[in-house]
């Protein structure tokens, strides 16, 4: 892994993603780590709800001082110490967060997002979610998304929670190669509720054959009971003591779901453990 991306707004988890980041960096050889502070600036709609017509000096005095804010603060992070084993970076850009950080993974090859979230609940977890929860959704390469303060060189053990049919190749490659960068154990569960619930029987030949069709080395296999399958991976999670969660994007539940979201994003919203998620539609 050589170009790891972090979305930075100089908030706690966003610190928290930077370090864990340069932890990770520090894994491989020649990884550069890259800051990118999105400064928002008004649409078409917010400027007719403020009641703005043309052009407004203020506006562009205030996102001027918005700039060098940010830009001082980069700095301020470039000259720690902490990071002078790093090639660190960074980059201050107007415009919508999701659409910039998606620009930047296109032009730049970045092969990884580390991210910080807070989560998202009630109507802001119906209506838009979390920037996080839509870089899962819809990035184009893996993305750990963090909520508190974690080292990767702690991460020992990686749950990976799937239902393991029909998986495409290119999504247990980069799995593989997740397991390989930290060196740890993947812990492979299929939970199983009451509305798609298998036997015991049936979900060991089927982790079985997966393990066989794709070499995995160094795993545990188990089922595990739960009321929801979302819930179910962050509580098996808790219960082995994870230090990573990974989980394929577009794992749709049923028609239920409001605005269809899937269960990774759920499990993103509300774990405290990070969470590697790459889409299944990328593989």
């Amino acid at each position: 892994m050589k170009n790891i991306l972090v979305p930075y707004d100089f908030s706690d988890v966003a610190h928290h993603a930077l370090n864990f980041a340069t932890d990770l960096a520090r894994k491989g050889s020649d990884c550069k780590v890259t800051l990118i502070n999105v400064i928002e600036q008004p649409t078409p709609d917010t400027i007719k709800t403020m009641g703005i017509v043309g052009h407004d000096p203020m506006q562009s005095l205030y996102i001027k001082m918005l700039i060098d804010t940010a830009k001082g603060k980069m700095e301020a992070i470039m000259a720690d110490s902490s990071y002078k084993d790093i090639t660190l970076k960074y980059k201050i850009v107007l415009g919508q967060p999701f659409k910039e950080i998606s620009e930047e993974i296109k032009t730049s090859g970045i092969e990884l997002v580390v991210m910080g979230t807070s989560g998202s609940s009630g109507a802001e977890e119906f209506l838009v979610g979390s920037n996080a929860e839509r870089m899962v959704r819809y990035s184009k390469c893996p993305v750990i998304t963090i909520a508190k303060a974690t080292s990767a060189s702690d991460v020992k053990d990686i749950v990976l929670a799937s239902n393991y049919h029909d998986v495409p190749t290119s999504f247990v490659e980069h799995v593989k190669k997740l397991q390989k960068i930290f060196g740890a154990k993947l812990r492979m569960v299929k939970i199983n509720t009451p509305a798609s619930f298998t036997s015991t029987r049936h979900d060991r030949k089927q982790m079985e054959e997966f393990i066989s069709k794709f070499g995995i080395e160094n795993y545990t296999h188990e089922s595990y009971n739960f009321s929801n399958e979302e819930d179910g991976v962050i509580a098996y999670a808790e219960d082995i003591g994870a230090d990573l969660i990974a989980i394929g994007t577009k794992q749709r539940r049923g028609v239920g779901h409001f605005l269809a979201g899937s269960i990774a994003e759920d499990v993103v919203n509300h774990s405290q453990v990070p969470v590697w998620t790459f889409g299944l539609d990328n593989a």
